[in-house]
Formats: C-alpha cells, sequence, structure tokens
C-alpha cells in the first residue's frame, strides 16, 4: 500500500510504501540509476523525519529502484548550478547532512537493500541505515578523488565510525570500486547475498526484527548511537540516560515477552 496518508509520494522522486508495519523507502530514478539530485536529498530527509514520528512501524526498507543500482552517488550534471563554488557546496551540503542525519536519528530500525552500484552519495546514505545486505554482483566506493572532492565530516564519520580509520582511508586514496565480497571484509555490509536471494534476504532480517519488541529494538538503536559518539567512555551517562536502561521493564511488551516464554509461545508485541 502506498503511503499517500502523509503525503510522502508528491514528487515520485522518493516512494515509500507501506506494508502493515514495515515501510519501504525507493529511491526512484531509474533512467539515471537513482543518481541523488538536490530534489531527492531534501526528500530523503522529509520523508526520514515523518516516518521517525510514526508510532506503529517496525522496520524500514531504503533501496533503489529497480536492480541495477542501489545509486551511483550524486547527479554530477547539477554541480554548475547547485556546487560551483565553496559556498553553494557548503548549502549543498547542508542538505546532505540533514538527509543523512534524518536516516541515522531515525527511531526506527533501517535496512540498506543493495543491487548493483551502491556508489559515492549513495553509499554515504547506506553508512547511515543500521544493516546492509547486498547481492554479490553489487559495487561498492567512494571515487571522489578522481572529481578533486572532499569528503565532508559527517560523512567521513559516518564511514570511520563503520570501517575504522585506516580502512576510510583506503577507500578514499585510492578511489577504487571494488565487489561486495570485499565491500563485507572491509566491514560495510553486513550480508552478501546472491542476487537472486536479496529480497528474500531482506524479507527474512525485517521479518526477525518486526518479531521483535519494538520499543526494545529503538532503545538498542538509541543506545548504540550513544555508545559510538562516545557516551560512557568519554563523557559519563546522565542519569536519565542511564536510567533509560532499566524503562522496558515497565513496558507491556516486557510482561507478554516473559509470558509468552514461559508459555512456549511466540509473543504479540504492541510496541507499549
Amino acid at each position: 500500500m502506498v503511503f499517500l496518508d502523509l503525503g510522502l509520494n508528491e514528487d515520485h522522486l522518493v516512494l515509500v510504501e507501506r506494508d502493515e508495519c514495515v515501510v519501504t523507502v525507493v529511491l526512484n530514478r531509474p533512467e539515471k540509476l537513482n543518481a541523488l539530485n538536490r530534489a531527492m536529498w531534501v526528500r530523503v530527509g522529509e520523508v526520514f523525519r515523518k516516518l521517525d514520528r510514526e508510532e506503529d512501524l517496525r522496520c524500514i526498507i531504503l533501496r533503489g529502484a529497480g536492480d541495477k543500482a542501489f545509486g551511483p552517488g550524486a547527479d554530477i550534471s547539477e554541480f554548475k548550478t547547485y556546487r560551483k563554488n565553496s559556498n553553494q557546496a557548503r548549502q549543498y551540503g547542508v542538505l546532505m547532512h540533514e538527509a543523512m542525519r534524518a536516516i541515522q536519528s531515525c527511531r526506527h530500525p533501517i535496512v540498506a537493500r543493495i543491487k548493483g552500484l551502491c556508489v559515492g552519495g549513495a553509499l554515504e546514505l547506506a553508512l547511515v541505515c543500521d544493516l546492509r545486505i547486498a547481492g554479490m554482483s553489487s559495487q561498492f566506493g567512494i571515487p571522489i578523488n578522481k572529481l578533486g572532492l572532499v569528503m565532508a565530516y559527517p560523512e567521513v564519520k559516518a564511514l570511520v565510525n563503520l570501517v575504522g580509520s585506516s580502512i576510510a582511508l583506503e577507500i578514499l586514496f585510492e578511489g577504487r570500486v571494488f565487489g561486495a565480497s570485499e565491500a563485507r571484509e572491509k566491514g560495510l555490509i553486513n550480508k552478501v547475498i546472491s542476487d537472486e536471494e536479496v529480497d528474500s534476504a531482506v524479507e527474512e532480517v525485517v521479518q526477525n526484527i518486526s518479531n521483535g519488541a519494538p520499543l526494545v529494538n529503538r532503545w538498542h538503536k538509541k543506545f548504540v548511537c550513544r555508545v559510538v559518539d562516545g557516551v560512557g567512555e568519554n563523557k559519563p551517562l546522565t542519569e536519565d540516560e542511564e536510567a533509560e536502561g532499566y524503562q522496558c521493564f515497565d513496558t507491556e511488551d516486557y510482561n507478554e515477552g516473559v509470558k509468552a516464554f514461559l508459555n512456549k509461545k511466540p509473543p504479540d508485541f504492541k510496541g507499549r
């Protein structure tokens, strides 16, 4: 079912479909292999900010239209219009970083479904998803040094958080486009599946996520993000943050989970 009630499909560059508690967000420029233009960066941010406010979602899938590409990166044909100097580039970067931040801060689990090219800005979007599942023939890379471009701090942080500083520099220095097996070895993606089985593998992962207590999944995402940002190591947890780790015991889902376990039945979580 298309998620029309939130007005999320009004420009068709980013489509949003809903199947019960799961939403699929589609980068929809198949004629350009889903190259990200300015309007798409804006819409991605808007879509994920709206989805973050939805209470009854359990998982979001981010993908490119078709099977040829998740995305080849930014639409370079726009550079002369929107990125011809540092001032314009900075304004454009704000839109990119708002979109990335909207994905990263969205409280629902997000799975990137990757087939074909996943390069440059498209890879940067995938980096801020929670999980990445890719087909064997997928290709990855950030070859922006061949364009004379620098990766800005928010994208660098997302890359380093995922693969570490040395691998991040290897990817940026060499500017190569490489295959899914190497991407898995580098820690860029979670799973590599045969191209024919990518959708069924994503469906299985999403079903496993959706079967879990949704409030718990949201808490775990929040806690992992805090740890990555240095909370608990470089800066202590606040009293409220520490207390949040025990709030699950006051939920209906906790009681349901324990009851179902003792009765050897699957739990029926309601997100309360």
